[in-house]
């Protein structure tokens, strides 16, 4: 199958700093594949190299089947929205949407044509002849879109587009970007550090640090079979439980409990032998109250701080000395104080080499 996008050993090196590490990277048509990772991680940098923006210091990119690692960005097929908006500020909406179509010497008739389907499908048309000055951040990131939109390309390019709006027009302008995909079927990289916008966007994740995509694969693998601790620790909010402890003959010993996890699912098809482990466990995957005596791993705990959020509650507690996060729904949730019983399954939860951070 030919790839939308390949990405083939690139690497790329600041002086003696290196970026990005012999990277591989294959994107199918029509996916819509999200770069997510903290700040420094290569992410923008790996999209600025697809995009033509950065000289790559070694591999090749291929865009629907032809080596542009040394094309033009306007040469590469590909439409690119930033951080930024990157409006002219002089010109009207219609002006901004049309210019680089003008540029690349398109009939008016067909510009025309471009910008009423692109200002229709962002419910943009009230806003043609206003300047950026008289919009708002939301309107404005859904001019840059557009902007995007007319060039009518295969590859759509994002770099955290929805980093400069508030949370309430971020969720809005997501449910855009998600519609406007499964309308338009393009392929689409889209850059973030926020997880929620990667797991509710992406068919595929690739979580990126110090220049090395750590796993690539669906949003719910990702969520529920993290590779390593990294991995565990980025994705999920309240973030990932880890408590230290010892694994032996099937069974994970943390403090003073003995928690059964012969059921758990290793990656070796196998126990594997006594070691030193990290167990992880997430908050939404701990049960209390009605149904927790069917739990196979069971302990006894006070509840020390109670968070209340809404429909959820979010409650802090100790396992083996180590702080312990649940979250529950907020009609059944402890008290400060209160002792309760707190119960989990293995299959559910991930279980981590010390040493190395992996998955076992």
């Amino acid at each position: 199958m030919e790839h939308s996008v390949s990405v083939k050993d690139l690497s790329l090196n600041f002086g003696a700093v290196n970026v990005l590490q012999s990277m591989n990277l294959d994107i199918a048509p029509g996916e819509f594949l999200v770069l997510l990772g903290p700040s420094g991680c290569g992410k923008s940098t790996l999209l600025n190299c697809i995009a033509g923006l950065l000289d790559v210091s070694d591999g090749q990119i291929f865009i629907s089947g032809k080596n542009v690692t040394w094309e033009e960005p306007k040469d590469r097929g590909i439409g690119m929205v930033f951080q930024s908006y990157a409006l002219y500020p002089q010109m009207s909406v219609r002006k901004n949407l049309s210019f680089g179509l003008q540029v690349a010497g398109f009939k008016k008739e067909e510009i025309d044509k471009r910008i009423a389907r692109a200002s229709e499908m962002l419910q943009i048309e009230p806003l043609l002849d206003r300047k950026p000055a008289n919009l708002s951040g939301g309107q404005r990131q859904r001019v840059a879109i557009g902007r995007a939109l007319v060039r009518d390309v295969d590859v759509f390019l994002f770099d955290e587009p929805l980093s400069n709006l508030d949370a309430k027009l971020r969720s809005d302008l997501r449910v855009e970007i998600k519609r406007l995909h499964q309308r338009l079927k393009n392929t689409m990289i889209y850059v973030t550090h926020d997880q929620i916008e990667a797991m509710t966007l992406a068919d595929r994740i690739a979580i990126m640090k110090s220049g090395v995509i750590q796993q690539l694969d669906a949003p719910n693998v990702i969520y529920n079979k993290p590779v390593n601790l990294f991995v565990a620790g980025f994705i999920g909010s309240p973030s990932m439980n880890f408590i230290n402890g010892r694994f032996e003959n099937g069974t994970v010993t943390l403090g003073g409990h003995n928690f059964d996890v012969s059921r758990y699912e290793f990656e070796t098809g196998q126990g594997g032998t006594a070691q030193d482990v990290i167990l992880g466990v997430r908050p939404e995957h701990v049960v209390i109250g009605p149904g927790v005596e069917s739990q196979p791993c069971q302990f006894e705990a006070e509840i020390e701080i109670v968070e209340p959020m809404g429909a959820e509650t979010v409650a802090w507690t100790k396992l083996a000395g180590e702080t312990f996060t649940l979250r529950t729904n907020s009609e059944t949730a402890p008290q400060t104080g209160q002792k309760i019983r707190i119960g989990f399954d293995p299959i559910r939860s991930s279980i981590f080499d010390a040493q190395s951070g992996t998955r076992i």
